[in-house]
């Protein structure tokens, strides 16, 4: 069974940087894509972007990118999100995701397995 933990959000003030951490457990964590989202408040989820089982490929969504950047340690079978020059727009609750078969990139909507997500908050 997949268990994803995320940690690392908090309160932070425009124009501030975070790193958020997930870690991985109960597949090869090397084998497999990971995925990055948000949902602010009254918004539906959104994905923010993600990142090749290798850590070769990333991809990210518009309204993050050259501010975030996603990286992974296959040997701590850790994803990492390091956001900087945040903005009162990225709040939110943001969430790991794991592909739902090795060697595989989904799209936005090809994630299955989930983390409990943590909290960030930009201040204006």
């Amino acid at each position: 069974q997949v268990q994803l933990v995320e940690s690392g959000g908090g309160l932070v003030q425009a124009g501030g940087s975070l790193r958020l951490s997930c870690a991985a457990s109960g597949r090869t964590f090397s084998n497999y894509a990971m995925g990055w989202f948000r949902q602010g408040p009254g918004k539906e989820r959104e994905f923010v972007g993600r990142i090749s089982w290798s850590g070769v490929s990333t991809v990210y969504a518009d309204s993050v990118k050259s501010r975030f950047t996603i990286s992974r340690d296959n040997a701590k079978n850790t994803v990492y999100l390091q956001m900087n020059s945040l903005k009162p727009e990225d709040t939110g609750v943001y969430y790991c995701a794991m592909a739902p078969r090795p060697r595989l990139i989904p799209g936005p909507t090809g994630f299955d397995s989930w983390g409990q997500g943590t909290q960030v908050t930009v201040s204006s």
